[in-house]
């Protein structure tokens, strides 16, 4: 049987509303009023008075959560009353978030940033045009795909990568997912126009006399409208009556009636920025610790598609899981590590027991829950163990042709992020990948390149499909899709067939992306230093890094990019000698002179590879006059052993800060210089001697240097004072103590003599300097020796695959390949 009803929308006027089943009508009753009932009986709300729970949170000790149930249930008469008179009243003082704010002992109270203290506010928070829904962002391809190839309509189907649907895949390959998490394409009944409207009607006749079981209810009905009918309804005044009757009842929902409401927020596409929504969070903040681990991450889900990020929520429902661990089904492990990822954040602790349950499922997870997991410790910036991922590397090669593009790429972000090297699975990859480049996006292609290039691994089969690729998907490309692309390849090294092409589209392209390289100005700093690895200087854009404007730019970032800047200048310096335009500044410049080198002593000088090769050397040549260990070029960031030798490849002792010294102890008595003492110093020499090739003793030759100063200035003493005898004085012991203990070779070649000296920079490498498992330098150590070679140094290399082997030898053996490589390497 139908019913009408006949009631007033304005006065004066009358409309009739359509047929409304009153059986539908009578379920809704008595489903709103079994809840309402069951939760004024339920023992769960006895238990709530009389228990007080403490929360140990897993991060900062200074965040403590104190939960006094007691207290919460006691207050929240009085909140509500509080929230009707003020929005009753309309006072511009009055907030939905005083709901909630009001509470005793309430740490989660979250302040609104906007007020809501009238009907007329909260239709503008929800006709709000300016924040983006999560249902139109999953619609919506990125924001850096707005320029589209025309014509190419495959490619943009390509480039439609969904930020918040892609990750998801994994939930639709068990039934098990669908009660924790949101499920977008579940079939729900749909409602019509004039039901719709009959609940908005009936909102206004019930007001506040609505159970919190029926305004959830009346909430999930109203999201199964159409979506086209989504924005009026949420302009609608009768709708925004039934949001701040959600709000005032918000404590006297019960976990499920809550859950009901997000999950009808998200598909009324609510926006995000909503002040309602600080209120529903901060309730769920409280009832986090009381809610199932399904439930927890059910809510975690619900908010994640609401695209808001709950900190507090993650941090409070992290805490209990950490105590549960052990317990976690695969599925509840698999959607806790996506939630993690999404909230970019989580406890140390618990990610290594996460770990450790990881490899228990391992067997038993498909190839796209391993993407996820992948992808999930990768953006909560957590480490699996190397075991794990070898164990990942053995699933993934024996069926890497089933997996998904997005999977593997997300496997690759692990390893990237892990430094694992599996070799099979980087093998594999050459055979897999480059048939696929085609049909990835351009965000893919470029983690493929940078997760090569982090594990400095070079396959040339993937590099040529990727620089094929690029240059007809520049337009899709963000600012840090250019600068891992220039860095991918500048890191390893390596020029493709088209490297002309590729270079110079994604040079074209850099200027359009300025306002995003000022924004992020590592971007900038990484493309101009890749493009410095291929030998390639754009100088406007260099001139604009190098400004005054920009460095102040770097400054700001939450990066430390001054050595970017530094290894930027420096190659500018030595490699550009016609550049004209900016520089940087002398103080910036010693600033990272001063940090590098004091990062190297600590890091690089101190290696044992080093200090053997520095302490046999020495020995080798007579000094440590003869060996300078120091950053010959510091914004290069890495240290050579500086060694120089005459035409004849002797030796020259040019490091005057280790020149040893002769060190004279004087007693309390002063030395007394009498005539024939200095006679026999002077002159002790027999006369067929040549003093430029034989010498007695380093103050015999110190002695010489006087006399000939003194014959060419004339005496600095008075020599009738030798008669009585003459105290040593300062200028005397410093002349003495400042000599050369060499009597071979001259520390400065004599008047009249140009010394051509060979300037050798000796590089002790290691394995960390080259391409995987090959002898080519990656880019920044190749740029390094070209620098070398510009400036007249003969680069000498100890490389790891020899040196590291001799350090176990003997001595002897190790002394004569250095002599090898120092005197015949430069004949």
């Amino acid at each position: 049987m139908a019913m009408g009803i006949l009631c007033r929308r304005f006065a004066g006027q009358s409309y009739r509303t359509a047929a409304y089943s009153t059986a539908v009508k009578a379920a809704d009753k008595r489903m709103c009023s079994s809840k309402a009932e069951q939760y004024q009986n339920s023992p769960e709300t006895d238990k709530r008075a009389k228990s007080a729970v403490i929360l140990r949170l897993s991060n900062p000790p200074e965040y403590k959560v104190s939960l006094n149930p007691s207290a919460y249930i006691g207050t929240k008469c009085e909140c509500s009353e509080e929230a009707v008179r003020g929005l009753e009243e309309g006072s511009p003082e009055s907030d939905y978030s005083g709901v909630g704010a009001r509470q005793i002992q309430n740490t989660y109270s979250i302040t609104c940033s906007r007020r809501l203290s009238s009907t007329k506010n909260v239709l503008l928070d929800l006709e709000s045009k300016k924040a983006i829904s999560p249902q139109a962002a999953l619609i919506q391809p990125a924001k850096f795909h707005s320029h589209p190839m025309e014509g190419d309509g495959q490619a943009a189907n390509v480039e439609a990568y969904n930020t918040k649907e892609d990750p998801r895949v994994f939930q639709k390959q068990r039934p098990e997912y669908e009660s924790l998490c949101y499920n977008r394409s579940e079939p729900l009944q749909p409602l019509s126009l004039e039901e719709g409207d009959l609940i908005l009607q009936n909102v206004t006749v019930f007001k506040r006399s609505l159970k919190p079981g029926m305004i959830a209810v009346y909430f999930f009905r109203l999201s199964c409208l159409p979506a086209e009918q989504h924005l009026s309804l949420r302009s609608n005044t009768k709708f925004a009556m039934l949001c701040r009757y959600g709000v005032e009842n918000v404590q006297l929902f019960d976990i499920s009636e809550l859950t009901m409401v997000l999950k009808a927020f998200v598909g009324l596409t609510i926006p995000s920025t909503h002040s309602m929504l600080n209120v529903f969070e901060t309730e769920c903040c409280h009832r986090a610790w009381d809610m199932s681990l399904d439930q927890q991450l059910l809510v975690a889900d619900l908010w994640r598609c609401l695209g808001r990020s709950v900190p507090r929520y993650l941090e409070i429902a992290l805490s209990c899981i950490n105590l549960h661990w052990k317990n976690l089904t695969l599925p509840q492990l698999v959607q806790l590590v996506y939630i993690i990822g999404e909230g970019r954040k989580a406890p140390e602790d618990l990610m290594k027991k996460l770990d450790i349950l990881v490899l228990k499922y391992l067997d038993s997870l498909n190839l796209e829950e391993v993407g996820a997991i992948c992808l999930g410790f990768f953006k909560s910036h957590s480490g699996l163990s190397e075991h794990t991922m070898r164990k990942i590397g053995d699933k993934v090669c024996a069926r890497m042709a089933e997996m998904s593009n997005y999977a593997l790429v997300n496997v690759l972000k692990m390893y990237r992020f892990t430094h694992v090297d599996h070799i099979d699975l980087l093998k594999q990859l050459g055979s897999i990948v480059p048939s696929r480049i085609p049909a990835i996006g351009t965000q893919g292609v470029m983690h493929i390149t940078l997760a090569l290039s982090a594990l400095h691994y070079l396959d040339e089969r993937i590099m040529n499909a990727v620089a094929a690729s690029v240059p007809s998907r520049t337009a899709y490309c963000r600012s840090k899709d250019i600068a891992k692309f220039l860095w991918s390849f500048g890191c390893l090294n390596y020029e493709p067939p088209n490297a002309e092409e590729f270079y110079a589209s994604l040079e074209k392209q850099m200027p359009t992306r300025m306002q995003e390289f000022q924004k992020f100005p590592e971007h900038l700093l990484t493309s101009l230093l890749a493009l410095a690895f291929a030998e390639r200087f754009p100088n406007d854009l260099i001139d604009y890094a190098l400004s005054p404007e920009f460095v102040k730019l770097t400054r700001e970032s939450k990066f430390d990019l001054l050595n970017d800047l530094f290894t930027l200048d420096g190659t500018v310096e030595i490699e550009c000698p016609q550049y004209t335009g900016c520089r940087l500044e002398p103080q910036l410049r010693q600033e990272a002179t001063e940090m590098l080198w004091k990062l190297a002593k600590k890091e690089i000088c101190l290696k044992p590879e080093v200090t053997e090769a520095v302490c046999l050397l020495e020995h080798m040549l007579g000094g440590p006059q003869y060996v300078k260990s120091h950053m010959i070029l510091p914004h290069t960031r890495s240290i050579d052993l500086e060694i120089h030798l005459d035409p004849n490849q002797k030796p020259l002792p040019f490091n005057t800060e280790a020149a040893p010294k002769v060190k004279l102890e004087l007693n309390e008595n002063v030395v007394s210089l009498t005539d024939d003492l200095m006679n026999q110093l002077l002159k002790g020499k027999s006369s067929n001697q040549s003093p430029l090739n034989v010498c007695e003793s380093p103050v015999e030759m110190c002695l010489q240097k006087i006399a000939v100063r003194q014959e060419q200035t004339g005496p600095t003493w008075d020599h009738s004072a030798f008669s009585s005898g003459v105290q040593l004085t300062g200028k005397i012991l410093d002349a003495l103590t400042n000599s050369t203990t060499s009597c071979e070779t001259p520390a400065h070649p004599l008047k009249g003599q140009h010394l051509q000296v060979k300037k050798l920079a000796i590089q002790v490498t290691n394995r960390n300097q080259y391409c995987y498992n090959s002898k080519s330098l990656l880019g920044l150590h190749h740029l390094k020796r070209r620098q070398l070679h510009q400036l007249g140094y003969t680069v000498i290399e100890l490389p790891f695959w020899e040196w590291f082997l001799l350090l176990r030898r003997s001595r002897s053996e190790k002394l004569s390949y250095l002599h090898h490589k120092v005197f015949d390497s430069v004949a």
